[in-house]
């Protein structure tokens, strides 16, 4: 099947050049047709400056463009002609079936919820990042679309976030944990109580509450939290990760040894930059949406979008959110989950 995935040209700090450069960059590694969503204008600059022929995508115009620092549902209803906005409602027409964009990431969940809306029995979508451990990589969950998020969210964070694993990443039965302050099952707020009695009362692989100092060990494989612990959790792991790099650096160029070392460690290094590097992974998919969107890095440039885009034909390949409604629909029937709701 030849599906079409639609690029937000105009979202980004690094737009539109990069975004083109990641389209061209995937072109050739695609089964899928790319359409561009932005300002014709700056489309064709852009390309021209790329040396990129346009004759492989389709483009669609998209006379205004949300910038980052706006307010997401305000400019979502302003803004009727922006490239978010008008991708959201292509996929809802079935016009395109996925949507990349590194844009205001409020104004995507905010268009994606209102247009294209949510897959049935879904309560609240859910940002879901892949971050590198020591055994391979975890998908934490939520990562700032909710912030104030009920049990049966979190709960339901957890069924999206297992059936990703499972169908994108290819691993049976994935262990989730559920972010806590403590392991204990009484730590943490009323509503996390809650939580933790849903998800032990489930047939995922749940292995309990873990703490933050858990997460990069590889032990779980899904990680579940709200929307603001979650992006609290990425800006400071993106930090830790770009100051590592800085001390390394710093202590090398004032250390003799350091400078010899480091040209034998050379290989290993970049390794290590590669395995911490965001762009390896692409971009974080909006679970939850009757539609594929794919939220990337506002900072991303051509390879990080290029494998946002290959990220985007998975899941379509995998028809993920069939699998999500099938799961959601047979959970809602389930006698103990619903006692421990209506409690």
């Amino acid at each position: 099947m030849n599906y079409k995935i639609g690029l937000d040209v105009s979202g980004g700090d690094c737009a539109p050049l990069e975004p083109l450069k990641g389209a061209e960059l995937a072109r050739g590694e695609l089964d899928a047709s790319i359409v561009l969503l932005g300002m014709k204008e700056e489309i064709a600059r852009g390309a021209q400056e790329a040396n990129i022929d346009l004759s492989h995508f389709e483009i669609v115009e998209a006379e205004e463009k949300i910038e980052m620092a706006e307010s997401p549902a305000y400019s979502v209803r302003r803004k009727k002609r922006s490239s978010i906005v008008i991708a959201s409602n292509m996929i809802k027409n079935r016009q395109i079936d996925a949507f990349v964009s590194c844009g205001n990431t409020g104004a995507v969940v905010c268009a994606s919820s209102l247009l294209i809306r949510l897959i049935e029995g879904v309560e609240r979508p859910g940002i879901g990042i892949l971050l590198p451990t020591l055994k391979g990589v975890c998908l934490l969950i939520d990562a700032g679309a909710n912030i104030e998020p009920k049990p049966l969210h979190l709960f339901q964070y957890g069924i999206m976030a297992s059936l990703y694993y499972s169908s994108i990443l290819g691993k049976k039965e994935p262990v989730v944990g559920l972010l806590n302050i403590g392991e204990e099952e009484s730590k943490g707020p009323d509503f996390m109580k809650t939580t933790h009695r849903l998800f032990s009362q489930s047939t995922l692989n749940f292995a309990g509450n873990i703490e933050p100092k858990s997460i990069f060990s590889g032990d779980c494989d899904c990680v579940i939290c709200d929307g603001y612990v979650g992006n609290v959790v990425l800006k400071l792991s993106e930090g830790l990760a770009d100051a590592m790099g800085k001390f390394l650096a710093l202590n090398i160029k004032n250390d003799p040894l350091g400078k010899v070392g480091a040209l034998l460690m050379r290989s290993s290094l970049q390794k290590f930059k590669k395995s911490t590097d965001y762009a390896e992974y692409g971009g974080a998919p909006l679970l939850g949406i009757d539609g594929v969107v794919i939220i990337g890095h506002g900072r991303s440039h051509a390879y990080a979008i290029k494998n946002a885009l290959k990220v985007a034909q998975e899941e379509l390949k995998r028809d993920l959110n069939a699998r999500i409604k099938g799961r959601i629909d047979e959970v809602s029937k389930d006698s103990r989950i619903r006692e421990i709701l209506a409690a």
